[in-house]
């Protein structure tokens, strides 16, 4: 599965970006992120963060759920 993951991040690398094959270019993201079970990140919207004066309990859910840390 590994070569798999390598080969279609190469779409990516070979097709890049330019602004006229936007489509194509967004085709081939999410052709490589669902490979990589990821294309939550595309589809999902960014969740507001809990805030300094949020309960511990609020921000321990929003680290564990977005791996993010405080």
């Amino acid at each position: 599965m590994a070569n798999n993951t390598i080969s279609l991040r190469s779409l990516l690398e070979k097709e890049k970006l330019n602004g006229i094959n936007f489509l194509d270019w967004f085709r081939n993201l999410r052709i490589v992120l669902k490979q990589e079970r990821k294309e939550y990140v595309i589809e999902e919207a960014v969740p507001n963060d809990p805030g300094a004066n949020a309960h511990r309990a609020d921000k321990d859910k929003f680290e564990e759920t977005h791996g993010q840390h405080a």
